[in-house]
Order: structure tokens, then sequence, then C-alpha cells
């Protein structure tokens, strides 16, 4: 099953006109975009947590290994 054609869009789109009007549809397209970029902006977010939480236990890991040489070399 590949890219449907375009009759096929042209036929999708008619329904969706008769179904939602011509007036309804930039709301309906504003409200899919501002919904994508929420998303976007979720998956920043997310991809940036990991990051802070390891500069945050950064310097636990640095004492960590400080004590570690300490204790090797005693």
């Amino acid at each position: 099953m590949g890219m449907p054609s375009m009759p096929e869009l042209l036929i999708v789109l008619a329904i969706v006109v008769l179904l939602f009007g011509a007036k309804k549809i930039p709301d309906l397209a504003k409200g899919m975009g501002k919904g994508i970029k929420d998303f976007k902006k979720a998956i920043k977010e997310d991809d940036e947590e990991p990051k802070e939480i390891a500069k945050a236990d950064e310097p636990k890991v640095e004492a960590a290994k400080t004590e570690e040489k300490k204790s090797e070399n005693a």
C-alpha cells in the first residue's frame, strides 16, 4: 500500500470540508499545529532532563572518585 494519489486526496479533502465546513478547517489546522508544537517541546524537555540530572550528580561522582583514590593510596 503506497501513497494516496491525487484523486484520493481530493476526495478526502471534500469529505473533510463537508463534515467540518470551510470555516472550521483553519481552526482545526491551528489546533493540530499547536498540538505538534507542544509534543516537540515535551520531547525536547525529556531529552534535556537526563542531562540536568547528570550535571547535578557530577560533583558527587567526582567526590567518590577522590575518596576511592585516597583509600587506594592509604
